[in-house]
Order: C-alpha cells, then structure tokens, then sequence
C-alpha cells in the first residue's frame, strides 16, 4: 500500500505565478463595460417580459392623453423698478427677450426689435420718457465700451447677435434705478 503523507506535508508542484493583467485602455474599458450593461440590460427585458406576461391591459388611445399646450402668451412681466425710466427700460428688455432682436431696422418683417424700436413701443407715444430711456441707455454702453459710441442706434447695428445689446439694455434699467429716472 502506498505511503501517504500528511496534508500537511504534501507538496504542491510549482508553476509560474499568471502574468498579471495587462492594463486596459479608457476605450476598451467602456467597452468592456458596455458590453456587461448590454447583457444586463436584456437580461432585465427577458425578467420583464416574463413578470409581466400575465398581466392583461387594454389599449389606450393616445388621443385621450396627449393633448396640444394652450397658447397662454408670454409670462406677465413683474415690476422690479418703481421709476418710469427704469421700468420702460425694463419693458423694452423683456420685450427684446420675448419678440427677438434685430439690427439695420427699428423693426424687421418678423417683429423683431431693435434696442431703440424697444424702447419706442414701450414708451407707448411718450417722447420725454422715450428720450429719458435712450439717454440713460448711450450713457451705459457709453460706460462700458468708451465714449467712441457715437449713438443707440449705431452700437446696436453694431453687433451680429443681441447678447450684448440685451445686456446692455438691462444694464441699463438698473442705472435708471440706481438714479432714481
């Protein structure tokens, strides 16, 4: 009968240690990780197929839930400045916001205003506070671009989209304020 030995005593016969892992890349770890969610992903749709095979629904009519926005118009305008001035200036902003900006036009075939066409609908026909308005308005952009700006209308036309000139037009607003117009 053969000898045994202990567990103990038994020798294991030696092999080479496995190579550790060569790094993966960032591209072929998502795509590794990719492949595990897309597994698991329709192993979930099988499970969810089978939970729900006994369940009877009946069909809906997407009539019945989708229904088209009622056209409400833009939201009402708070009044955040108690001075004339600054509250037209205000009006002319969110009017730039709400019905677009132009150049080369106090009104283009759209609708769309300039800084000045703003300020002239808001003023509702009152050229003192229209005036006012611009005033205040050069005097800003005169502030932050230099006294080079030879008018409104000028800096206006000016620029290529109405970024800056509806900064400005509210940078504006708060100087009325500030000044009590």
């Amino acid at each position: 009968m053969p000898q045994t030995r202990p567990a103990t005593e038994q020798t294991i016969p030696a092999t080479a240690a496995p190579a550790p892992p060569a790094e993966l890349s960032l591209e072929e770890r998502l795509a590794f990780i990719n492949t595990q969610m897309t597994a698991r992903l329709d192993e979930a749709a099988v499970a969810y197929e089978v939970n729900t095979a006994h369940i009877t629904t009946e069909p809906i009519d997407l009539a019945d839930i989708v229904t088209d926005p009622i056209d409400t118009g833009p939201a009402p305008l708070p009044d955040l400045y108690p001075t004339p001035v600054a509250a037209l200036l205000q009006r002319a902003h969110h009017r730039l916001l709400t019905g677009g900006w132009c150049k080369d036009a106090l009104v283009d075939e759209d609708g769309a205003r300039c800084m000045l066409g703003a300020i002239r609908i808001e003023a509702r026909g009152d050229r003192g506070l229209e005036a006012g308005a611009a005033a205040v308005l050069l005097d800003a952009i005169r502030r932050k671009f230099g006294d080079e700006v030879d008018s409104v209308p000028s800096f206006n036309d000016a620029h290529g989209t109405g970024r800056v000139p509806l900064r400005m037009v509210n940078q504006a607003a708060h100087l009325a304020d500030a000044r009590g117009l």
